[in-house]
């Protein structure tokens, strides 16, 4: 049979199981082979064999559209088309585990015995997110290429942007879109209570006194649409809405006011800045004036100022006290002289006071030529 077959001209071609084979003759598709043995004509080297490994299941010919515009029914028994219009994506899936994703008008041509091939034709204008259970597939599957991860961590929300226009508000959480020639960006927002601070501001006092100032204040996001839509940056509006109000206020307050007060804000003031930020989705809870800073020479002078006050103070405590005293001795004096026995007890301290200061003291005539003494000693003075 060989030999005959050679005699005619017939070449013997197999072909394997794992492959598939186009048949073509002067250069014209005859038909997809399968797997086994083929006694093909070779006139005058007329016969082209292109086999297909099916390890690689796509199919890939420079005779794939004239096999399916010559063949169309063969194409369709052997192969499995896979396409997208605009704004579609397909997910395809090969004996329940993902092979492939495709964009937006794409087309894909797969080996039918390859399979079994299940395909998802997703409209991503009208399905936008990518739902959690295949977000995970597509990453497990490392096909990625089609989606944007939003992720959001807790205590914050993500604004989402497709093309430029707001789509949706995200809470925390791992999300995922689809891309489909599209631009997808978010914006993540921060809803926890921040702390802002204004240091190193000039204002010039009402009585020309230049001081620095540094201000504090503790708010939040509580509506991130307004807050990302209605400013440029929240952050640097609150901050600049605390510069207008402190230099307004301070400003038109004494160096000797602001001192006294630090500490506590124009309540006019803070209402203000608190609804104005308000417009702008912040909540501003606590506003505190921090420090105050003097020039180098104003210190000074304050300083001179604060020690020629505390030594007025201590002036009048101490005259205060002086006063006390010389009342005292003077009511004193007066019990005295009205009660002779009060002035001898009085001697007697002394006496006692003095005896206690040298080493010997001698009396004479006794406690009652003493007594009897002093107290002549106290007539003469007096006379």
């Amino acid at each position: 049979m060989r030999i005959l077959e050679k005699i005619l001209g017939r070449t013997r071609v197999l072909i394997q199981e794992n492959e598939r084979a186009l048949h073509l003759v002067k250069g014209e598709l005859q038909t997809i082979l399968t797997p086994g043995e083929y006694w093909l004509a070779n006139g005058q080297g007329s016969l082209v064999i292109e086999r297909q490994n099916l390890a690689t299941p796509e199919f890939r010919s420079p005779y794939e559209k004239a096999l399916f515009d010559k063949l169309p029914e063969i194409a369709a028994e052997h192969l499995t088309v896979v396409r997208t219009k605009p704004g579609e994506v397909a997910v395809v899936e090969r004996d329940g585990r993902v092979y492939a994703v495709l964009g937006p008008d794409q087309r894909l041509v797969l080996w039918t015995v390859a399979g079994p091939w299940t395909v998802t034709v997703i409209d991503t204008q009208a399905e936008p997110v990518v739902p959690a259970a295949l977000m995970r597939r597509l990453g497990d599957a490392k096909q990625t290429a089609q989606f944007v991860i939003v992720p959001v961590a807790d205590g914050q929300v993500a604004l989402v942007y497709i093309d430029g226009v707001m789509t949706a508000v995200q809470e925390p959480g791992i999300h995922a879109y689809w891309k489909a020639g599209r631009t997808v960006t978010q914006k993540v927002i921060d809803l926890k209570r921040q702390s802002l601070d204004v240091t190193g501001q000039e204002v010039l006092t009402l009585d020309r006194v230049t001081i620095r100032i540094n201000i504090t204040a503790d708010y939040r996001v509580v509506d991130p649409v307004k807050a990302a839509h209605d400013v440029k940056d929240f952050s640097d509006a609150l901050y600049r809405a605390l510069q207008v109000a402190y230099r307004r206020t301070l400003g038109a307050m004494k160096l000797d006011q602001i001192l006294e007060k630090k500490g506590e804000v124009n309540a006019e003031a803070v209402d203000k800045v608190r609804a104005d930020m308000a417009k702008i989705g912040l909540e501003v809870s606590d506003i505190t004036l921090k420090d105050v800073i003097l020039p180098g020479e104003m210190r000074e002078i304050l300083n001179m100022v604060v020690q020629a006050e505390k030594e007025a103070e201590a002036n009048v405590i101490r005259r205060r006290e002086e006063t006390n005293a010389t009342r005292s001795l003077l009511n004193t004096a007066k019990v005295m002289a009205e009660n002779p026995v009060m002035l001898r007890l009085k001697e007697l301290e002394a006496l006692e006071t003095i005896a206690g200061k040298v080493d010997r003291l001698t009396v004479h005539n006794g406690t009652d030529g003493l007594m009897h003494d002093l107290v002549r000693l106290r007539d003469g003075d007096a006379a």
